[in-house]
């Protein structure tokens, strides 16, 4: 049987409203994210924070030492939760979470946070390459607006086009409200 574990990608200061980098719908995905991670301490499922820090400080967002790096407070990880801190989008990239999954015994994971086109594609997929089961809660997810040469891609369609991509081979792509009652 699967043993599953939460992990919060990137669900920092930064991109709420106020922050530098503002992502659409971050509010609606922290509090989605807050209902998995309620469901999941509840139920004794391991969980996983993932925290970008840029490499410069003159990065525009998740500048190292700065607030808006910080983990949203409502969010904020318990001392037996681990907090791993990368620098690319892929969570897996240059970190130890792959080895942490492998020896909490974890064979699928569940994935909330942001960016929805960056870090959270990037996680999904490296995951399911690395033979992880996936779910990505919808909802709890946020994706930002986009310009490709010229053209503006709204993030309702960013979201949509990442999570559709993802769950065609990648990932079960679901509510929180179903993730949350499938949870043991």
């Amino acid at each position: 049987m699967a043993r599953s574990a939460l992990i919060l990608v990137d669900l920092q200061n930064d991109y709420l409203p106020d922050g530098d980098w503002p992502v659409d719908g971050m509010e609606a995905a922290v509090q989605s994210a807050r209902g998995l991670l309620t469901r999941a301490r509840d139920t004794g499922l391991p969980v996983f924070h993932i925290r970008h820090e840029a490499t410069s400080p003159t990065a525009p967002f998740f500048r190292p030492g700065t607030k808006g790096a910080d983990i949203v407070a409502d969010l904020s990880p318990r001392a037996d939760e681990p907090v791993i801190h990368k620098h690319r989008p892929n969570s897996f990239h240059e970190t130890d979470l792959k080895t942490r999954l492998h020896d909490a015994e974890v064979t699928h994971v569940i994935l909330a946070g942001a960016m929805t086109q960056m870090c959270i594609d990037a996680t999904a997929r490296a995951a399911r390459d690395f033979g992880f089961g996936v779910t990505v809660a919808q909802d709890a997810c946020a994706a930002r607006a986009i310009n490709w040469n010229g053209v503006t891609v709204p993030a309702s369609q960013v979201q949509a086009t990442i999570l559709s991509a993802l769950k065609m081979s990648y990932a079960r792509v679901l509510p929180t409200g179903e993730i949350i009652t499938a949870m043991a």
